[in-house]
This record gives C-alpha cells, structure tokens and sequence, in this order.
C-alpha cells in the first residue's frame, strides 16, 4: 500500500492533538505544524514516533511553502487538516482594526495559503481536505472577526471542492460547536460555570470533546466518505439545530 501522510495545522493543541491521534489509526505519518515549535515536538514525542513536530506560521505564504517541502520530502501529502484557529475581539464594538486583520490573517487567509502550498501534492495523491470552521460561522454567538472569517473558511471549502474535484481532491468542513480546551481556559477562570452554563444551550446537554472532532475529520479524511465533499459537518452536540430553551418558551412545553 502507498503510505498516507497526513498534515494537521494548530497540532500541538487540543483539538490538534486529538485529530493526530485519530488519523494514526490509517495514516503512516503525521506532520504536526504548528507556530509553537517546542508544543508541536512535545505533541509529537509524547503521540509516538510517527509524528514529526515542524515550525509552521500559516499566515506568512512563505512559511507554508517550506511545510509543502517537508511533506514532499516525507512522501506527499494525502490528507491536510486545516486546524489553526484563534479568535480575539469579542463583540463588534470590543475589536480594532488590527485584530479584525488578525483574526481574518488566521482564521481564513490562513487555510488558503496552506492548501494553496498542498494542492498539488493532494492532487497526485487524490487527497483529502478537513477545514476545522466553527458554528460561529453559521450563526452569531460572539467574536464577529473569527466568525466572519470562519464563515469565509466554510466558502473556500466549497470553492475548492468545485474546482478540484476533477484533480481528485474532496474538500469538507467541520464546525465544532464549543469544545473543552485550554483556549477557554481565561473564560472558565472568570467564570467557573462556563461549561455548565454553555451545556444548557446543547440538545444534548453536553458540549463538545476534542475527540468529537477528531472522529469526524478521521471519518471525511477516510475512503468512507469518498462520494462526500463540499460539505460542512456541524459536531456540536445538537447546537445548530436548535437551542431546547428557546424552544421551550415558544412552546410553552416542558417536553424540551
């Protein structure tokens, strides 16, 4: 069999690290990029030894052009992540221009350069493309310059199904809704009943482990979902398809 080797940007945190663990179950390799070089080799050691840790700055076109030559080097890509993602204003009013810039930098210029890198490495591999977005991508829950950019994000997926689809490259998404990570952990330390308050809002009254995600990228990575792209796959918990307490007020039911 031709070795699979898979790209994951954003690897050396949470989310990243789960989406590493699941694609080792059918992948040969993994090339963790992430800005934190020593996070990403940390990952990388305690992952085992399939995992490469590489200094990636996937909002500099340069940088992700070098991450295209170390996957060369490994074989050829056959699966990227697009994982990296941050979010900083918090409302409209709260957000200056320069972390506007940022957070679109990051959130969706990003994703572009590293597939732009990739492209064509997928294409001889007949590849696979996972955009981690967000649901604040498809609705407003707060950080309006990461959703904008995350709703971009969920553009570009299908942008580059369309149009690469005859190289053999599917392009899906995946929308967490909120996830448990150390991204939260300001948020949690000012409110300790963040998660608790956030599970209230989820028909499953629960919220989202970084496993979650990564079950779903392994599963549109995988020859599974081979008739699958330009989709974005919502893994968060019921949250886009409707909040029980709404739904309890317009009703007036205590069935939610």
């Amino acid at each position: 069999m031709t070795k699979r080797l898979a790209v994951v940007t954003g690897a050396a945190g949470d989310i990243g690290q789960a989406i590493v663990r699941r694609l080792l179950q059918d992948h040969d390799a993994v090339l963790m990029a992430d800005r934190d070089l020593a996070g990403a080799e940390a990952a990388a050691r305690e992952i085992g030894p399939a995992c490469t840790g590489i200094r990636v700055d996937v909002t500099d076109p340069a940088s992700c052009a070098a991450l295209a030559e170390a996957a060369a080097a490994a074989g050829g890509v056959t699966t990227l992540v697009n994982n990296a993602g941050a979010a900083l204003g918090a409302s409209l009013q709260g957000t200056s221009p320069e972390n506007w810039q940022a957070d679109r930098a990051l959130n969706l210029d990003a994703a572009f350069y590293v597939f732009g890198a990739l492209a064509g490495q997928l294409a001889e591999n007949r590849g696979s493309l996972v955009n981690i977005v967000s649901v604040n991508g498809m609705s407003v829950f707060g950080h309006p310059a990461y959703s904008a950019a995350k709703a971009g994000m969920i553009h570009l997926t299908r942008l580059i199904a369309v149009e690469y689809g005859a190289k053999g490259i599917r392009a899906n998404a995946v929308a967490p809704g909120t996830v448990r990570t150390r991204a939260w952990q300001a948020r949690a330390d000012a409110n300790p009943d963040v998660f608790r308050e956030a599970a209230e809002h989820y028909a499953l009254g629960r919220i989202v482990a970084p496993e979650d995600v990564a079950e779903a990228v392994g599963f549109l990575a995988s020859p599974l979902a081979a008739a699958i792209t330009g989709v974005v796959l919502p893994v968060d918990c019921g949250l886009t398809a409707g909040i029980p307490a709404l739904a309890r007020t317009f009703s007036q039911s205590n069935d939610y």
